[in-house]
């Protein structure tokens, strides 16, 4: 069988950018079980009450991320929600850990997605919203929505 290639999005977290200011981003591979995996290839994942956690050992961990159970899986399938570990270098761990020690920052999971056959997590380093800053990115979206609505229509009548 030929290597697979490029990205295949498996789950978004559309919330966090809703509820989050997202300063940084990286890229984590992440440590899974056969039947994970062979869930995760049929497109069954939910990061909605995802987190990820530092432990004092300077492992990050993925915390409340829905896999659920393969179902042609046997005795030896997964726990859906359990603790899975995210694999990146140690100096990137370090300078997370220094920066959620900040006041607000935190560490959320963004999307699950497979590169050239790997599972991968985009985290983001972030920072919560207050309820109007939540509001106020609502309204300019929908300014941004409305402006590129009456020019398409501009332009539909020029013609």
């Amino acid at each position: 069988m030929a290597k697979e290639q490029g990205t295949k999005p498996i789950a978004q977290n559309k919330k966090a950018r809703h509820d989050y200011a997202i300063e940084d981003k990286y890229e984590a591979g992440l440590v899974l079980t056969g039947t994970e995996v062979k869930s995760l290839r049929e497109g069954r994942a939910s990061l909605a009450e995802s987190f990820i956690t530092i432990d004092r050992r300077g492992e990050m961990w993925l915390e409340g991320a829905n896999i659920p159970e393969y179902l042609n899986g046997t005795w030896n399938n997964h726990a859906p929600k359990r603790k899975r570990k995210l694999l990146l270098h140690a100096a990137q761990i370090d300078k997370l850990a220094r920066q959620t020690q900040a006041k607000g920052f935190t560490i959320i999971p963004l999307s699950l997605y497979f590169k050239d056959g790997r599972v991968k997590v985009e985290i983001a380093l972030a920072r919560g919203k207050k309820e109007f800053d939540k509001r106020q990115s609502l309204r300019e979206e929908q300014d941004k929505r409305e402006a590129l609505r009456a020019m398409r229509y501009a332009n539909k009548q020029v013609r």
